[in-house]
């Protein structure tokens, strides 16, 4: 399995118009990122945010396993 790259997660954050996406993981969790400025993509791992639930998770990229539009989910 390839690993995700940090550049196949700004696509989708930095698409214009924003469409909302879900960032699902090998052990089957999956995290919606209905914003562009809830997201942080760093080097080895993106950082989501959830400001309504006061939340931030961290998510190793090796462990991203598909990005898709969240209205395709």
């Amino acid at each position: 399995m390839e690993t995700m790259n940090t550049g196949t997660v700004l696509e989708f954050v930095n698409q214009r118009p924003f469409e909302p996406f879900v960032v699902r993981l090998s052990n089957g969790e999956k995290y919606e990122v209905r914003h562009p400025e809830n997201i942080m993509v760093l080097k080895t791992r993106l950082v989501i945010g959830y400001p309504e639930d006061d939340r931030v998770v961290q998510v190793g990229l090796i462990h991203v396993n598909s990005i898709e539009n969240l209205q395709t989910a």
